[in-house]
């Protein structure tokens, strides 16, 4: 019985501890399980398939802003910009189908380029012009934004009929959903499978040393914010699809909920990590922290406290792991 017990002892910690490290590791999924729980049980309207697919499309903008700042924060790097250059590629696709003419194809590629040339600008100004990274995507908001603004002259414009195709649905599943997924599968891929995302990591561990082993770091940069743009570009698609019209304010603080997503999912603002994965839940996490609360009829105002509690909590928590992994 003694021996038993000796030997059942050391094994029973050593499978706490493994649980332990599992948890420690995968914060953010247990606490969507955990909150999904509570939720069903708070109210069970929660699991209903309807509200799952009312979820996922909620998260799917966030998520794929947020796919693109993975990369940025991977680089020890911030984008403030994501969600004004969003709100400018969807302008610049709707004013080139009602103004211009273009075909419905070519206005998705005019978005997705605006975005993409808008991240590049800032790339170039990180990497080669030396401002913060903080600077640069403060003033390419306010850029884009204007622009915004500028383009539409205060009023939202139709989109065509290509862009609105992300605002309905296939075999009954929401486009916006395989948007999202399509999204994590490429920032997933390029994150582990391409010298690009390994690059990635190896700049936001250490910049110096990276340069010094050979690695483009401006390049990777430069790249890096395209990248971000590129995903804000579709995601500024998608949201415009939804409401089949390019609005001037959409995309307001949304470069904030992708942050937090990121964050949430594991990614240290440090840099030299992030997966896509944990993207992934972050934005979940999100989106049912707000469904759950418009389910219980909380105000919009404690909302966004609750929203703030959860980044600080996550902040914290990165902080706390990354001294115990010291």
């Amino acid at each position: 019985m003694t021996a038993t017990a000796q030997t059942t002892s050391p094994t029973r910690r050593s499978t706490l501890s493994k649980v332990g490290h599992w948890a420690m590791n995968n914060g953010a999924l247990v606490g969507l399980i955990l909150l999904c729980i509570g939720l069903f049980i708070a109210t069970p309207a929660f699991l209903t398939i309807p509200n799952i697919i009312n979820i996922g499309i909620q998260a799917a903008v966030v998520a794929i802003l947020a796919f693109g700042m993975t990369f940025v924060i991977v680089t020890a790097g911030i984008d403030l910009s994501v969600g004004s250059v969003a709100a400018l590629g969807a302008m610049v696709s709707a004013y080139s189908f009602a103004s211009l003419n273009l075909p419905g194809i070519l206005t998705v590629v005019v978005g997705l380029g605006v975005g993409m040339l808008a991240g590049s600008i800032s790339g170039l100004a990180i990497a080669y012009g030396k401002l913060p990274a903080f600077i640069a995507t403060l003033a390419m908001m306010s850029i884009a934004r204007g622009l915004t603004l500028v383009v539409s002259n205060g009023t939202p414009i139709d989109t065509s009929d290509t862009v609105n195709i992300f605002g309905s649905r296939v075999a009954g599943i929401p486009v916006p959903i395989f948007a999202m997924a399509l999204a994590g599968v490429v920032c997933w891929f390029i994150l582990s499978r391409t010298v690009l995302g390994r690059s990635m990591y190896a700049v936001g561990g250490n910049i110096e040393a990276a340069r010094l082993s050979g690695i483009p770091v401006k390049r990777v940069l430069v790249w890096v914010y395209a990248l971000s743009g590129l995903f804000a570009g579709l995601a500024g698609l998608v949201l415009a699809g939804r409401l089949r019209s390019a609005g001037p304010q959409a995309g307001s603080g949304y470069e904030l909920d992708a942050i937090a997503a990121v964050v949430i999912g594991g990614a240290s603002l440090a840099g030299g990590s992030g997966r896509a994965t944990g993207t992934l839940i972050g934005a979940i996490l999100l989106a049912v922290i707000r469904n759950g609360l418009n389910i219980l009829n909380v105000s919009s105002f404690w909302q966004q406290v609750v929203i703030g509690c959860v980044i600080a909590l996550a902040v914290g928590f990165d902080v706390f792991r990354r001294k115990t992994d010291s």
